[in-house]
């Protein structure tokens, strides 16, 4: 038989990215659209969670925003630009 030890709850992810309304948006990247936590598809299908659609409207912007940062500090770091 397991004993707990732990003697209070303590916030988890899911948890901490709950919007203040308790309403989270994703970015399906299957269907190209964003959807509301209720009507979700898988989450390896997914960017987010967000705490509204237009964020989630963004989110692949964002991506793609931080991929092209990282590929310019991978091509720095290999000293294929000054």
């Amino acid at each position: 038989m397991c004993e707990s030890v732990a003697h209070e709850l303590i916030a988890v992810h899911s948890d901490a990215m709950t919007s203040v309304g308790g309403q989270r948006y994703f970015w399906c990247l299957a269907h190209q659209r964003v959807e509301a936590e209720a009507t979700v598809c898988a989450a390896v299908h997914r960017l987010g969670p967000y705490d509204s659609a237009e964020e989630a409207e963004r989110g692949l912007d964002r991506v793609r925003q931080r991929n092209a940062e990282q590929d310019a500090e991978d091509a720095r770091w290999e000293g294929e630009q000054a």
